[in-house]
């Protein structure tokens, strides 16, 4: 099981053994980042498998980093089938974002189904490091006669690194630089806010600053960190009064850090049409491609619940008329005991008479179960749920009776259509069901059309595949 603790200042340092060797260049996979932008994003993160483990959520999703391994070159396959357990869990599909191009193949081969997307605001700025910190050649001379420019209007100013002594004249050049912002976009201002309370980091072992200095006031700051070959830029500022000042904090800053990197990654622009311009005019030498990926479920492409039929019953959907049956039935405790789910854990407030049936349709909904009833003459007597789905071909079945129609072979005959139906016409290729040792009658059923598949202190497990 996944044990995951909220990332905050003070751990920091568990964070950064695997961020500091970490090989995806990309800048989330980062400590500042992630300080810089908890608010926002709510990260937490579970150390496992000898990999980083990152859960964010946003905006009602919940969605994973792509796992770091400890050592470069790890096996990250142990973390996702941690995480896939978890999803399962939960009741949601693995989400990832974002994952790193190299490693988009191990997702499409390992899960039946994705959605993908990759949006060019994502996208990492990358640089070679020795082109920032030299602009040799014809293609920057438009850099260094700004820079030449600077120099030539300030001749006494100079880059140094911040210290933590550095306080108080680094709370005035944001002072400064809040009366400069003209900026009215709402993310825009949160990062200057988060920008902000990241430089207090500065005397971390991992936060690097530095600063153009005039007159004993920063008039620019830049501040990173360095994972694996790459020197992630997290912020940089300057006052825009001081034409030139930007190209020398950059050249500076890539200087003084990046000697011993291989590239330099300024992060994306946030679709913020100067970044874009102004970062473009660096001439990044690639794109940190960034994907969102989910997976999903067979039931992504069934457009309805179908109607499936045997000798006797028939399978479809649960509709408004079969609330009261419905209920009758989830409410049996006698009969749920054996049901292994207490619907109390997910009630919030009284329970309402169409709850039951709220919860069935929008869990086929939003594709993740899809619940059958199972009526004889037209009238329900019971429900066959297909559940769990892992998004790579597998998933559970299971199946409850009302108490009058029980012994009768009902369930029997509807787990067994609704099982056909699962493997050989929506697509699965294996099926699981479960029973708790006790329950003789489902152990009798399930062993009649599935193999075992091993059991625990609880339950007997069982699969069938094609």
């Amino acid at each position: 099981m996944l044990d995951f603790k909220h990332i905050n200042v003070r751990n920091a340092p568990k964070l950064r053994k695997y961020y500091k060797n970490c090989t995806y260049r990309l800048c989330e996979y980062s400590v500042g980042v992630k300080l810089m932008w908890r608010q926002h994003f709510s990260p937490d993160f579970a150390e496992a498998e000898n990999c980083l483990i990152v859960r964010n959520a946003s905006h009602g999703d919940v969605y994973f980093d792509w796992p770091v391994p400890l050592h470069p070159g790890g096996s990250v396959e142990p973390a996702l089938d941690l995480i896939d357990a978890y999803c399962v869990e939960h009741g949601i599909a693995p989400s990832f974002c974002l994952v790193p191009e190299e490693d988009m193949p191990i997702l499409t081969s390992r899960y039946s189904g994705l959605q993908i997307r990759c949006t060019r605001t994502w996208q990492d700025y990358l640089y070679h490091a020795e082109d920032l910190a030299a602009f040799a050649g014809r293609k920057y001379s438009g850099q260094r006669n700004h820079i030449n420019k600077f120099k030539k209007l300030y001749p006494d100013a100079h880059f140094r690194p911040i210290t933590p002594d550095d306080r108080e004249e680094l709370e005035r050049f944001w002072d400064a630089f809040h009366l400069a912002f003209n900026k009215e976009n709402a993310l825009a201002k949160k990062e200057l806010c988060y920008a902000r309370k990241l430089t207090r980091q500065i005397g971390r072992s991992w936060c690097l600053a530095g600063a153009i200095e005039l007159d004993g006031e920063f008039i620019a700051i830049s501040l990173g960190e360095i994972c694996g070959d790459t020197l992630i830029c997290h912020i940089e500022k300057g006052l825009p009064q001081y034409e030139g000042v930007y190209p020398m904090m950059v050249q500076s800053f890539a200087a003084y850090y990046g000697k011993d990197c291989a590239l330099i990654n300024r992060e994306d622009d946030g679709a913020d049409r100067g970044l874009r311009t102004s970062k473009t005019q660096y001439l990044p030498c690639a794109m940190g491609k960034k994907y969102r990926v989910q997976a999903v479920t067979e039931l992504q492409a069934l457009e309805q619940i179908p109607t499936l039929s045997t000798e006797r019953l028939t399978l479809d959907a649960i509709g408004t008329g079969d609330i009261p049956a419905y209920n009758r039935l989830c409410l049996d405790d006698e009969r749920n005991r054996w049901w292994g789910y207490d619907y109390k854990k997910d009630l919030k407030g009284p329970l309402r008479e169409n709850w039951f049936y709220r919860v069935a349709r929008n869990d086929f909904k939003n594709r993740l179960a899809i619940n059958f009833a199972i009526r004889l003459d037209g009238q329900m007597i019971g429900e066959a749920v297909l559940y769990h789905f892992d998004c790579r071909g597998g998933a559970e079945l299971g199946c409850r009776i009302l108490p009058e129609f029980a012994g009768k072979g009902y369930g029997a005959e509807a787990f067994a259509r609704a099982a056909d139906w699962s493997l050989y016409e929506l697509g699965l290729s294996v099926l699981r069901a479960k029973c708790y040792h006790e329950n003789t009658a489902s152990h009798k059923m399930l062993s009649a059309c599935m193999r075992p598949a091993g059991e625990d202190e609880t339950f007997c497990y069982f699969e069938k595949r094609i």
